[in-house]
């Protein structure tokens, strides 16, 4: 079954750039996009924990990436003064703004890449995936809190 092509909407507002080219300039940076997804999802926040979650990612990439990230808005650093200082990173509201961004590429990548994301090699929905969440969390409604 072939579905018919859709028309895309047309802005009513005419852009001075194109708004998906403006947000690659800081998100489509290799690595960028991975370390969003690892604070914003809590599997890491230290510079240490973003290494060991993101393969292949060196530590001089990191630290550049997330200067990138911190000026472009997207984290801030949080600093707790213990002896010795303790560094975490955390989503600002814009960073945070890109969650359901991510919660749709993990939407596309399980039903189109799904012998890559599932062991079973199954494709499955959000819905699956997350059966207790996706009504009402706002990473997939892309209502603010």
């Amino acid at each position: 079954m072939t579905s018919m092509p859709v028309d895309p909407p047309v802005p009513v507002v005419p852009f001075k750039n194109c708004p998906i080219a403006t947000s690659l300039g800081v998100l489509g940076r290799k690595w960028s996009l991975l370390i969003i997804r690892d604070i914003g999802w809590k599997r890491a926040d230290r510079f240490n924990g973003l290494l060991r979650t993101i393969p292949g990612l060196t530590p001089r990439m990191l630290a550049l990436r997330l200067n990138e990230l911190e000026d472009a808005d997207m984290i801030r650093k949080v600093e707790e003064h213990h002896s010795p200082k303790l560094v975490r990173w955390a989503l600002t509201k814009k960073g945070e703004d890109i969650m359901p961004v991510l919660m749709r590429l993990v939407a596309f990548g399980s039903q189109w890449f799904p012998e890559r994301v599932f062991e079973d090699a199954q494709p499955r929905t959000l819905a699956e995936i997350y059966p207790q969440s996706v009504a009402t969390h706002p990473w997939f409604t892309g209502e603010p809190d």
